[in-house]
């Protein structure tokens, strides 16, 4: 069986918990999505007991800065560790072709010696298109376009441990993608705030959406389990129930409302 790792729940600018990321423990080490915004990556990182060496793939969705400068970090670190010795092997980095340069980018021109030149080229940017598959620890994946409005931006389905899960981005289901998600055992799927609340977040203006529009599209889909996560940070204390309570006025099936560092496994039981 396989662990979900949240690493983080949060919205760009959320302050009192971290930006959207989870990892995928299991098959011998871990699959990173995204890494939030910042070097607080490494002490989720090291809370979850995953080290630098674990990480044996990643996903980046987009070039959002809560979603892309973690991975600056990671790429940082490991190079370190790959160039003394203590990390074997080579880290892909799964992601459309904007991440990619971005990535590039700032690896050029940020870190020392440039580019991935320290790690000998064992961290691979591999870009991936709208439709195509990748493997990850076992795990057989499908990229696509979620058709974002604003900066290009992918998800992904595949089976874990017999489950389809499918990850949706940060953004509301595009009918266009409604192949992927149709009938998903698990579906990861951002809920911006409380309907209650949209007068004050304005989500749709964000390309957001609510939890209750959220669980709407779950039960059109046949979906078992939605995880709701990418939320505003007001009322944490309360965000599980609140948001459990309003999902549930729509969705049949089983509600993750996470908070970051919480774990669910995976697979069939």
């Amino acid at each position: 069986m396989r662990d979900l790792i949240i690493l983080g729940t949060g919205f760009a600018q959320a302050t009192r918990c971290y930006n959207t990321c989870f990892a995928i423990r299991g098959g011998g080490g871990v699959f990173l999505v995204d890494a939030g915004g910042g070097n607080e990556i490494l002490r989720r990182l090291e809370a979850a007991q995953i080290s630098l060496g674990d990480i044996k793939a990643m996903f980046v969705t987009h070039a959002h800065i809560d979603h892309i400068l973690g991975v600056m970090w990671i790429i940082r670190m490991v190079n370190a560790a790959m160039k003394s010795g203590k990390i074997e092997g080579e880290l892909p980095i799964y992601c459309h072709n904007e991440v990619r340069d971005a990535l590039q980018y700032m690896c050029d021109n940020l870190l020392a010696n440039g580019s991935f030149g320290f790690a000998g080229g064992r961290i691979k940017l591999i870009e991936v298109k709208d439709g195509d598959s990748f493997s990850a620890l076992g795990m057989d994946f499908t990229a696509f376009d979620i058709f974002s409005t604003k900066k290009k931006q992918f998800g992904f389905a595949g089976d874990v441990d017999g489950e389809r899960l499918v990850c949706l981005g940060d953004e509301p289901l595009e009918p266009r993608c409604r192949r992927y998600a149709q009938g998903a055992d698990i579906l990861m799927c951002e809920s911006f705030c409380l309907t209650r609340d949209e007068g004050k977040y304005k989500p749709h203006s964000k390309s957001h959406g609510t939890v209750l529009e959220a669980a709407r599209t779950a039960q059109d889909l046949g979906v078992g389990r939605l995880l709701i996560y990418h939320t505003e940070d007001s009322d944490i204390a309360h965000r599980k129930e609140n948001y459990t309570a309003e999902a549930q006025q729509a969705f049949s099936g089983r509600i993750y409302v996470p908070d970051d560092m919480d774990v669910l496994q995976l697979g069939r039981r």
